[in-house]
């Protein structure tokens, strides 16, 4: 048998902080590494894949039209990419659709389509307004719209044109707001970021805000959508509709996707203005199309509020039982559970070595993001995992 791991640390760029174990399969809510050991994964690729592992209309989908065509580029129309994007305006506040190939792109993107629609119609209006703690990708740009500077840091000098102000402050955006200014970009709950959520009016107050202003609101939904929270999309809860969306990781259950969703009024690319080789491929768009249709004809998004409530309520039970637990916050399948020390890491081998996968937030926070076709037995099992895993740490300190 070979050494995996061995050979990551010969060949690869050594960028990740990787979890002790080599995974080869998957099935539902389970992955089995490369010596047969079984584990409940409650990272699922980073709320990633959102009916499992390998589900069936997406396994099918793929396989089916990897035998038809595989690519062709957008010179040409193709159905699945025109079959999806119809889909998503129908099921959302949006009217225009661009398919690229990941999350970063996706927000990377916005941003160009809100720098064009601040040089047509704000005269020239280049600057974006986001929040400190989001996250909205890894390219240079989306670095610096990023509002945590251990990400900016290595990389200084960063691109201009972003203003990261304190997130959930209306005062803090109305106070960075200028003539410059063409959009607010910010994550309905930042997830990188600490799964923060903002005060219930506080997305109302900032679509208020843009409107008084004539900037465009910008919501990064790509850890938040395709029903991560217990709706389609977090913004329904919020009562707002934005300019413009962006979506990824959930989307395609596992294959790379990112898009790019926009108002009629927002949607300002003409051309050449914008494009991708890769995005909006016909085997992305059929994974996508799988699995939004099955999430919306399933209502799987109502199984993601019930199921997420009892997850909820079970973390909040550890948290009366283990004093060293200072949070549980989140929304639907989204949460964390945040310590008054740095066991985190700790933590996540401890589950690990009892079966379950969780990721590791900060040095002092786990966060969950489980299937959202996860029932109850499956929750049962992952709190009971936890709390040895919590046990434990109390015996030896």
């Amino acid at each position: 048998m070979n050494n995996w791991q061995e050979l990551e640390h010969k060949y690869y760029m050594p960028t990740f902080d990787r979890i002790p174990v080599t995974l080869v399969k998957g099935q539902g809510a389970k992955v089995w590494d490369d010596n047969g050991k079984e584990y409940l994964d409650f990272v699922t690729g980073i709320a990633v894949n959102s009916l499992g592992h390998c589900h069936p209309a997406v396994v099918n989908a793929v396989t089916e039209q990897v035998k038809t065509l595989i690519h062709t580029s957008n010179i040409f129309y193709t159905i699945p990419q025109l079959k999806l994007a119809e889909l998503l305006v129908k099921h959302s506040c949006m009217d225009k659709v661009f398919f690229c190939n990941s999350g970063t792109e996706a927000t990377e993107g916005a941003v160009k389509l809100a720098r064009r629609y601040g040089h047509i119609h704000l005269k020239g209006a280049y600057e974006v307004i986001t929040g400190t703690g989001s996250f909205h990708g890894r390219t240079l740009a989306m670095v610096s719209a990023s509002g945590q500077a251990k990400f900016q840091e290595p990389y200084i000098p960063i691109p201009s044109g972003f203003v990261n102000v304190e997130y959930n402050s209306i005062e803090a955006i109305k106070a960075a707001t200028t003539n410059i200014t063409c959009a607010v970009m910010m994550e309905p709950i930042q997830g990188e970021g600490g799964v923060n959520l903002p005060d219930d009016d506080y997305l109302k107050k900032v679509r208020e805000w843009c409107d008084r202003k004539g900037i465009l609101l910008i919501l990064d939904e790509i850890q938040t959508g395709i029903g991560r929270t217990g709706s389609l999309f977090a913004y329904e809860q919020y009562g707002v509709e934005p300019d413009i969306m962006t979506l990824a990781k959930g989307l395609a259950s596992g294959i790379p996707i990112g898009v790019i969703l926009a108002k009629e009024k927002a949607s300002v690319f003409a051309q050449g203005e914008h494009g991708s080789t890769f995005g909006g491929n016909p085997v992305a768009c059929a994974a996508g199309y799988a699995t939004l249709k099955t999430i919306i004809d399933s209502d799987i998004s109502l199984n993601v509020k019930l199921t997420g409530q009892y997850l909820a309520r079970g973390l909040n039970d550890l948290k009366q039982r283990y004093n060293f637990i200072t949070d549980i916050r989140g929304r639907g399948l989204l949460y964390a559970m945040y310590l008054n020390k740095d066991i985190a890491k700790q933590l996540v081998l401890d589950c690990l070595e009892e079966g379950l996968l969780v990721n590791k937030l900060k040095n002092n926070a786990l966060r969950f993001m489980p299937p959202l076709i996860i029932g109850r037995d499956d929750v049962d099992k992952a709190l009971d995992i936890l709390d040895k895993a919590l046990s434990d740490i109390c015996l030896v300190q």
